[in-house]
């Protein structure tokens, strides 16, 4: 029988199961000197999101094998340093999903309804029966930001209601939209035709204001949203004024940009339905949650693997030792080829060239998968769960090795293809670092350590293309900190031009830059990690 500690409140069943089989402590409320003296001789931890399990809690528990999170998130878990430590890290990434898509669509009921307005205005001995007018959701259109686990069963749960419902995803193919009944939109486009819109997306600095001033001017006049996502995904003073204003109905929130929220902006208007951060609390969600962990528990302590390890199985030296230096090289790949990507992503292809594509290449394509839904997925993507994620969004993978290719004694090149045609990604590692050589048939050189913003110009190789677009952005003051010029070996009249920048070019730069002569087009990159 394995020690286990319980070290935050966990439903019954959970603690149930575990004693069953194994000698289970409860002691909840512990400080970090009295969590480092409790975990000297356990070999299970189970937490949720109140105990900080850190590197110091991780260091004095030698024993320890299994870390169990009862719910998605593990901020509160150093996985890094449980990585090192060979500790695995589990958690219950399923348990809120019926949840968390029903109290979404509870909100949007209450909003289309005003249901809680008329509540209060009840209770405070008015019968408002005229000014509570609301509207039905049949025949009304939806628009969900992130077809994920929960945002798929929103748009279930809103078929089901007669509505037309449209989609914001990049990671989702049009196979898997169609299956569920749902229309691609691009968040403009979105925003534009949605009578409601429910946010189900990651956040991260590429999402963070995604709902702002402007998109809300631009959105169908009278639309609702709806958040039970993450609370920074909107700019909530925005949000506040578009409400007063009228562009914006009515919003539900349940997450906010720092909680406790009490004394938010959004909690003033009689028009905005809030709730304080309740979308996984249900009975059920927090049930399935001790139960799915202390099962995870019971099969690590059992020599089994786990379903829901968040960080990376261990793999064999001599794999390690051949592979492993090419991880992040496959990362960037991944990261960059996503980008490069302006439709729905369909089909990824990868190549392992070289010594590498005759070993183990699982991690070489999980760290592709990583790199490519690394800023969308409201899931932490690992080794462990890459692939489960891509099929979930539709993306098929394909995958192959060959002889490597002079100068570089192993690469691995990532083509992804949509309705726009295919572009491929080639990386490497060198003894600078891991680098991006190839994009498409152009040879490069960008390396993510030199500059985290890049910009690549297509343009005709003439003289003075360097000159012109580095005088451009001289005059936008913006650093140029390093420049690679590839030739394309098919249409030698073309060249790429990639430099590395010190910032992010706005929407207006760009479209300058694309109108200059002989400039065949403009886009960025950002190689930083989300």
């Amino acid at each position: 029988m394995a020690r286990i500690l319980i070290a935050d409140t966990l439903a019954q069943q959970g603690i149930d199961l575990l004693s069953q089989h194994h000698d289970v402590e409860v002691r909840v409320g512990l400080s970090e000197d009295e969590l480092v003296a409790a975990v000297a001789d356990i070999q299970a931890l189970v937490v949720r999101s109140q105990t900080q399990v850190t590197r110091r809690v991780l260091e004095a528990a030698g024993q320890l094998e299994v870390v169990g999170r009862a719910g998605v998130g593990v901020d509160n878990i150093d996985v890094e340093a449980a990585t090192q430590r060979g500790v695995t890290v589990v958690n219950a990434p399923l348990a809120n999903t019926m949840s968390a898509a029903e109290h979404a669509f509870a909100l949007m009921l209450a909003l289309a309804r005003n249901i809680p307005q008329a509540h209060a205005a009840l209770q405070a001995g008015r019968w408002d029966r005229n000014k509570y007018m609301g509207i039905e959701l049949a025949g009304r259109t939806l628009g969900i930001i992130g077809l994920g686990r929960i945002g798929t069963e929103v748009a279930r749960r809103a078929r089901a209601f007669q509505m037309h419902v449209l989609a914001f995803d990049p990671y989702v193919s049009n196979d898997r939209a169609s299956a569920l009944g749902v229309e691609l939109r691009d968040l403009d486009a979105l925003l534009a035709e949605s009578d409601f819109v429910t946010l189900h997306t990651a956040l991260h600095e590429g999402t963070r204001g995604l709902i702002n001033a402007e998109r809300l001017a631009q959105a169908k006049p009278g639309i609702r949203i709806i958040n039970t996502a993450r609370g920074a995904l909107i700019d909530e003073q925005a949000l506040f004024d578009a409400v007063a204003s009228g562009q914006v109905a009515g919003a539900a929130i349940d997450v906010f940009s720092k909680e406790p929220a009490v004394g938010n902006v959004l909690t003033t208007s009689d028009r905005i339905v809030v709730t304080p951060h309740l979308a996984a609390s249900t009975i059920e969600a927090q049930d399935r949650a001790a139960i799915s962990v202390a099962e995870e528990l019971m099969d690590v302590l059992d020599g089994k693997p786990a379903q829901f390890a968040v960080n990376a199985p261990l793999v064999d030296p001599e794999t390690m030792a051949v592979i492993g230096p090419y991880l992040d090289a496959a990362e960037l790949a991944g990261r960059v080829a996503a980008q490069l990507s302006s439709s729905q992503l369909e089909r990824v292809r990868i190549e392992y060239l070289g010594e590498i594509g005759n070993y183990e290449v699982r991690p070489l394509r999980a760290s592709v998968i990583i790199g490519m839904l690394e800023r969308v997925s409201t899931q932490k993507v690992t080794v462990v769960n890459a692939d489960a994620l891509a099929e979930q969004r539709g993306i098929r993978i394909e995958q192959e090795s060959g002889p490597a290719r002079e100068p570089y004694a192993n690469l691995v090149a990532v083509q992804v293809a949509g309705a726009d045609g295919a572009r491929t990604v080639t990386a490497t590692h060198t003894p600078s670092g891991v680098r991006v050589v190839g994009i498409d048939d152009y040879v490069v050189d960008i390396s993510p350590d030199a500059a985290q913003h890049v910009l690549m110009v297509e343009n005709l190789d003439r003289p003075g293309m360097i000159g012109r677009v580095g005088t451009t952005l001289g005059e936008w003051g913006v650093n140029v900190s390093y420049m690679s010029v590839g030739s394309r070996p098919s249409a030698r009249e073309q060249a790429l031009m990639v430099l590395g920048i010190n910032r992010a070019l706005s929407a207006s730069e760009i479209q300058t830059l694309l109108g200059l002569d002989n400039i065949f087009s403009a886009r960025q990159l950002d190689l930083s990690q989300a």
